[in-house]
């Protein structure tokens, strides 16, 4: 039997453009959701590595704030939860639901891990479509442990029935890949536009384009 695939979901699996409009509207540049978004893995790495817990929600919402005081923006009620509220009503990459679909009809076990907590990635697979093609869905809150600290990837494959080496991580932030590797699980990297693997980290054992690659290869 093959490894658990167990399936980042932020830009992994669903679409952070979506939320362009609203940064559009409310700080004037689509542009600035990429700096909002690393501004929130940042601080979430910061909490993780000074062992200060903080839900990922509330890492997002500390984002906004900063990312708007650079811009000499503030923020009302209505903007906060137009951003932050609009993570639960991404929509997947277009190859996602039938790739997905591909892999679990030819026996792989599918899970979704995330730094989410389970509330909200619920909110955001059941929005998008495909939380039924999943086993589990599984949240790092659960362990009060950010990936990519190992807890969470080894929580993953406790509670699917199996050893980190019998997980395969799949994910589009190179961070992500190399916690997995880090936690003993196998990792594939989904090299979306603009996502590139950090050459100081071990290599992945499959890079692939998108989700519909990584079917083909695992199916193959």
């Amino acid at each position: 039997m093959g490894p658990v695939c167990v399936f980042d979901v932020n830009e992994t699996l669903l679409d952070l453009a979506a939320l362009d409009d609203e940064f559009e509207r409310v700080l004037g540049d689509r542009g600035v959701r990429v700096a909002w978004f690393g501004q929130l893995l940042q601080s979430a790495m910061v909490a993780t590595i000074t062992d200060r817990y903080t839900d990922f929600g509330a890492v997002g919402r500390a984002a906004l704030e900063m990312t708007a005081a650079r811009l000499g923006v503030e923020l009302s009620d209505e903007d906060r939860e137009a951003v932050v509220g609009g993570m639960t009503r991404l929509p997947a990459h277009p190859e996602v639901p039938g790739a997905l679909r591909r892999m679990g009809e030819g026996g792989l076990r599918l899970a979704a891990l995330t730094n989410s907590t389970e509330k909200v990635a619920r909110a955001q697979l059941g929005h998008a479509g495909i939380i039924d093609l999943f086993e589990a869905v599984l949240s790092a809150d659960a362990v009060r442990r950010l990936k990519p600290a190992p807890e969470p990837y080894r929580m993953a494959a406790e509670r699917l029935g199996t050893d980190p080496a019998g997980v395969l991580l799949v994910a589009a932030h190179a961070w992500d890949v190399a916690g997995a590797l880090a936690a003993g699980c196998r990792a594939a990297f989904v090299a979306r536009p603009g996502k590139i693997l950090d050459p100081l980290a071990e290599p992945p054992e499959l890079v692939v384009a998108d989700l519909d690659e990584l079917a083909d290869r695992l199916l193959a």
